[in-house]
This record gives structure tokens, C-alpha cells and sequence, in this order.
């Protein structure tokens, strides 16, 4: 019989909405202004001033961010972009987008985030930059790619989508490097439906991926149809329709203010996955660095047959019997045949990335969770490896 009955069913990732969210967005309806506006521009101010950057950016996703991001760089045919192959296929993506070609670097097995000493090894004459991704929440070594970054005079452009409340020594990830990418996506930590962020220390690459990010248009083009009088736009460079609307931000400003209440939800809930599968034939997440706070973003264990008695993807259907939602993140970018085929990549290539991909299970881990919510998981967890 299943965990859960199937009205029931636990949607995986599924966000904490509350009363302040929903009349933000009524009073945005309410106003007639739902785009680009004051409630973006409350966003942007509010988002910099939680993660310690000067300035940010707000644009309708961050696979946006990271594109516009690799464009402000002005990457030429055959500049190369080292970035880890355990990701969602937007990091690479961006790259391609931005004329730049993706070079592949393996993780380290234990944190799942880039190897520095592989993006060392990767290094050539074309390389222009190293896009790490700070994986489920926890930090990349920035000591290590910082001094990398430096040492080869390569731009670092950080995929911050699961790292919002992130910190390396004391300092939010995204404010080490050029640029610093985020995710407001329904699943991630703050949640605007689709969105993301760009935070920068360079003031005119920022304000030029603001222009970007709006076709283009000269800077606060949107305010042309405020009461301050008609103001004519200038298209200055060829641009995008990349912008977040109010409508989205209505909702990111309360979601931001809630993010810490948010995280210790989470944190208590991986707590009671750390406690409650300790004793069983998986792999686990490893421990937060001392030095770091890990964002809690993603709950994954590792699903290997040979010890497990299951396989990884007849794991993932009898949990989804038992009436909970699981993910994959990541298949290792080299499984999939676009890039097989357009770059020659093969999975055993990069075999840290290779072997997690084809044993991990994301877990729900929301502030939306009940206790009861826990348990059912975590009963599920045990049925699903002892199911015959």
C-alpha cells in the first residue's frame, strides 16, 4: 500500500507561499503595473543588500543571468569556459548562447561541486573563464578557484542557482567572482514562480546586462510610461527579453525577507533524513565545512545497486508509487546526446560526474514540509529498499 494516497501525493520542491506573498501580488494586480517596475527595482536593492553585493540585477530566470553574465564578458569564437559536468544543462547552455565553447572539469566525488585541481588541469591558451556551481548548496572552493582565476587572469562566473544563503568563510557565494548568477525558479530556496539575479562589483558591466536584459533599450527604459512624464528609449545594443516583472518580484521581496526562517526549517529537516538513514546501505551528503554555511537545497543520497539491492531508477519509480516526489539532479551533462554528439563527450570521461549521476535521488526538502510530511518520506526510504 502506498506511503501516501494519491490525492496526497508530496510534489517534490513544492514552495512556501504565504498571505504576504498573495496581497503583494493582489495589490501589483490591483495597481494596473504589472511588469517591469518599482517592485523590480525594491528587489534588486533588497537582494544586493542580502548576499553583500553593491548592485544587482533582476531578469526573468538565471539561465538568463548566467548568458547575459558569459555575454558582458565578450567572449570570442573559440574562448573556452571550464564548468562542471554535474549540472543542469542551463550552465552549459549559457555558455554555447554566448559564443563561448564548454570545456568539462570532474567534481570531487565527496562535495559533488568542480575539482579545482581538474580546472587546473583543463586550462589551456583559449581558456577565458571557470563557471563553478556551488552544488545542492554547498560551496565551491573559492580559496582554490579564486587563486586559480587570478593566477591565469580568467574571468570566475559563479552559477549560484542552489546557493542563496550559501557562504564561504563568512562571505555569500556570488560576490567572489565577475559575476554572481541566481535562481528564483519554483523549486529553489527563494521563489518567484521563474526568475533569477545577477550581483556584480562592476558597475557597468551590471548596467549593461540591465540593458541587455531589456531589448537592448537604454537604461530604466521601463519608466518611460511612469507619471514622471513620457521618456523616449534609445535601443543602444541588440538585446534580449530577459526582464522580470513586478508580478514575479511582488512575490521574491517577502519570499527574500523569509529566507532565513526558511533555511532553518530546511536544516531541521535534513537533520531528520541525516538521523533517520544513518544506518542504511546509502550514500549520504557529506558534512557542512566548518568554514562555510550550506544552503540546504538539495537532500540527495546515492543509490547503488550492488549495495542497495535496488537500482537507482527502480528506486525512483517505487517512491513515486509510495506517493512522494523525488529528482535527479544531476545525469552528468556527457549522458545526453545533443553533446555527445556535437562535442564527442563521453560519460566515462569525467567518471566522479558519470558515477553519481547514475545513482542519485534528490529527497523533497522544502520549508513547506510537515513533520508528518518527514516521516512519510523517510518510511517510504526504508520500504523502497526492502520492497521485493
Amino acid at each position: 500500500m502506498p506511503v501516501r494516497p494519491k490525492e496526497r501525493f508530496l510534489v517534490f520542491g513544492s514552495p512556501l507561499i504565504g498571505q504576504e506573498e498573495l496581497d503583494e501580488v493582489a495589490a501589483s494586480l490591483k495597481s494596473g503595473w504589472l511588469g517591469t517596475g518599482p517592485k523590480v527595482a525594491r528587489f534588486e536593492r533588497e537582494f544586493a543588500a542580502y548576499v553583500g553585493a553593491p548592485q544587482a540585477a533582476a531578469l526573468n530566470s538565471c539561465t538568463a543571468a548566467l548568458h547575459l553574465a558569459l555575454v558582458a564578458l565578450d567572449l570570442k569564437p573559440g574562448d573556452e569556459v571550464i564548468t562542471t559536468p554535474l549540472t543542469f544543462c542551463a550552465t552549459v547552455n549559457a555558455i554555447l548562447h554566448a559564443g563561448g565553447t564548454p570545456v568539462l572539469a570532474d567534481v570531487d566525488p565527496l562535495t559533488q561541486n568542480i575539482d579545482p585541481e581538474q580546472v587546473r588541469a583543463k586550462i589551456t591558451p583559449r581558456t577565458r573563464a571557470i563557471l563553478p556551481v556551488h552544488f545542492a548548496g554547498r560551496s565551491c572552493d573559492m580559496d582554490a578557484l579564486c587563486a586559480i582565476a587570478k593566477e591565469h587572469n580568467l574571468a570566475l562566473v559563479e552559477d549560484c542557482a542552489h546557493a542563496i544563503e550559501t557562504t564561504w568563510r563568512g562571505r555569500h557565494v556570488g560576490t567572489f567572482g565577475d559575476f554572481g548568477c541566481f535562481s528564483f525558479y519554483v523549486t529553489k530556496n527563494v521563489v518567484t514562480g521563474e526568475g533569477g539575479m545577477v550581483v556584480s562589483g562592476d558597475p557597468e558591466r551590471l548596467a549593461r546586462i540591465k540593458v541587455l536584459g531589456l531589448h537592448g533599450m537604454s537604461a530604466d527604459a521601463w519608466k518611460r510610461f511612469g507619471d514622471e512624464g513620457y521618456k523616449h528609449y534609445y535601443v543602444v545594443e541588440a538585446g534580449f527579453k530577459y526582464n522580470m516583472m513586478d508580478l514575479q518580484a511582488a512575490i521574491g521581496i517577502h519570499q527574500l525577507a523569509r529566507v532565513e526562517q526558511n533555511l532553518l526549517r530546511r536544516q531541521a529537516v535534513w537533520a531528520a533524513y541525516d538521523q533517520a538513514f544513518a544506518g542504511l546501505p546509502l550514500g549520504l551528503p557529506a558534512a557542512e565545512e566548518a568554514h562555510t554555511r550550506h544552503a540546504r537545497h538539495l537532500y540527495t543520497i546515492q543509490v547503488d545497486e550492488q549495495r542497495c539491492g535496488v537500482a537507482r531508477d527502480a528506486f525512483l519509480t517505487r517512491m513515486t508509487r509510495q506517493g512522494i516526489g523525488v529528482g535527479v539532479h544531476y545525469l552528468s551533462l556527457p549522458e545526453h546526446p545533443y553533446y555527445r554528439e556535437r562535442f564527442g563527450w563521453r560519460p566515462e570521461d569525467w567518471p566522479q560526474a558519470m558515477a553519481l549521476g547514475r545513482t542519485t535521488v534528490s529527497l523533497p526538502l522544502s520549508a513547506k514540509l510537515t513533520d508528518a510530511d518527514v516521516a512519510d518520506v523517510i518510511r517510504a526510504v526504508r520500504l523502497c529498499l526492502t520492497e521485493g
